[in-house]
C-alpha cells in the first residue's frame, strides 16, 4: 500500500518553498471577529488572492517551469487553464525567457483572458470547458513538439501548491481543520501531503462545486449529477476529470469531502466583500461557503480557509449579489 511519501513529500514542499521564496508573496492569514461570530469557530483564512498574478496557481506554476531543462525552455510552453494557472505559467514563462501558448474555454472572465496576455503569452480560446481547452492544446502539443504544463496533475506542480499549507501552519500552529477548495486536486493534494506528513492530526475537507462533483463522486464512491442549471459561477475548480495523481492521493488521505451550490458560494463571496473589504472568485470562496452552510462541522474549531484566488470580474457583481439574497438566504446570516 502507497503511503503519503510515496507521492509529493514534505522533503519535496521544502524545496519548492526555497525556489518560490524569492518570487511569491507570503501572503496573510486573517481571523474576521464578524466571521468567528457566525459560524462560532476560529476562522483563519489563507488569502491567496492577494497572492501575485491574484492566485495560489502561481506557486506550482513557477516551481514546475523552474524544473525545466534548457532545452525544454527552448521550445514552446504549452498548457490549458481556466485562468489562473494560464497567468502563473505566463508569468514564469516570461521571466525564464520562454514563450507560452494558453488554452482556455471560451467562457473564461476577460479578466483572466487580459491578464495572461498581459504577461505576454499567447492566448487561445477553444471550447466550452477546461477539459475541451485541454484537448486543444494537447493537440497543439503533438502537432508542434512543445513542452506540455499541466495545471494539477504533476508532482512539482502539486509540491509547490503544498507551500500554501506549509505557509498556513507556521503562520497559526493552533490550525485543527483545514478547508480546501478542488477542481483537478493540484492544490488538495499539495495541502494534504504536507499537514499529513508534519500534523497527522489536523483534518483536511476538500470542498467542490455541485457544479462539477468528479472528485467528490471518487472519494464517496457516489453517482451525485452534475448541475447543469447554469454555468457555474466558480470556475476555477470546474473540473470534470481530476488528476490520476492527485486521486489516490485525496481518495487516501483527505478526511472529508463535500459540495457547496452556487448560492452558497455567492453568499461567501457578498460576505467577504461587505465584511472584509475582500474582492474573491468564486473558487476562492468555496471554503468558506462550506464553513458558513453547515457542511462542514466548525463550531468551536481553528479552521484554516485556503481562498485560492482573486481574479473576479467585476462586472459581475450585479449577478453574485442577486444570487447571493436568493436561496438559502439564511446560511451566511445575511
Amino acid at each position: 500500500m502507497k503511503t503519503i511519501g510515496d507521492y509529493v513529500s514534505a522533503a519535496d514542499i521544502a524545496e519548492a518553498r526555497e525556489t518560490l521564496t524569492p518570487v511569491v508573496h507570503r501572503t496573510p492569514m486573517l481571523e474576521s471577529a464578524t466571521l468567528n461570530r457566525i459560524s462560532g469557530a476560529h476562522l483563519h483564512l489563507k488569502l491567496e488572492n492577494m497572492q501575485r498574478t491574484g492566485s495560489f496557481k502561481l506557486r506550482g506554476a513557477f516551481n514546475k517551469m523552474a524544473h525545466l531543462s534548457v532545452r525544454e525552455l527552448k521550445c514552446s510552453i504549452v498548457t490549458a487553464s481556466a485562468g489562473n494557472h494560464a497567468q502563473g505559467i505566463a508569468y514564469a514563462a516570461s521571466k525564464r525567457g520562454a514563450m507560452a501558448k494558453i488554452f482556455m474555454p471560451e467562457r473564461t472572465p476577460q479578466a483572466k483572458i487580459q491578464a495572461t496576455a498581459a504577461y505576454g503569452a499567447e492566448v487561445v480560446l477553444a471550447g466550452a470547458s477546461y477539459e475541451e481547452a485541454y484537448e486543444a492544446a494537447r493537440a497543439e502539443c503533438q502537432a508542434h513538439q512543445s513542452v506540455f504544463v499541466h495545471a494539477f496533475d504533476d508532482n512539482q506542480v502539486i509540491a509547490g501548491q503544498g507551500t500554501v499549507a506549509a505557509e498556513m501552519l507556521a503562520q497559526c500552529s493552533d490550525l485543527d481543520t483545514v478547508l480546501v477548495p478542488i477542481g483537478g486536486g493540484g492544490l488538495a493534494a499539495g495541502t494534504v501531503c504536507y499537514l499529513k506528513n508534519v500534523k497527522p492530526s489536523i483534518r483536511v475537507i476538500g470542498v467542490q462545486s455541485d457544479h462539477a462533483p468528479a472528485a467528490y463522486n471518487l472519494f464517496h464512491h457516489d453517482k451525485k449529477q452534475a448541475n447543469r442549471q447554469s454555468p457555474g459561477i466558480a470556475e476555477g475548480i470546474l473540473v470534470d476529470q481530476p488528476g490520476e495523481r492527485t486521486v489516490p492521493v485525496l481518495r487516501h488521505y483527505l478526511d472529508d469531502l463535500v459540495t457547496v451550490t452556487d448560492s452558497q458560494i455567492a453568499q461567501a463571496m457578498l460576505l467577504m466583500l461587505e465584511r472584509g473589504k475582500l474582492l474573491v472568485e468564486g473558487a476562492g470562496a468555496a471554503s468558506l461557503a462550506a464553513a458558513l452552510s453547515g457542511s462542514v462541522s466548525v463550531k468551536g474549531k481553528h479552521v484554516g480557509l485556503i481562498v485560492s484566488g482573486g481574479n473576479a470580474d467585476a462586472e459581475e457583481l450585479a449577478v453574485i449579489k442577486q444570487m447571493a439574497l436568493g436561496e438559502n438566504r439564511n446560511a451566511c446570516n445575511l
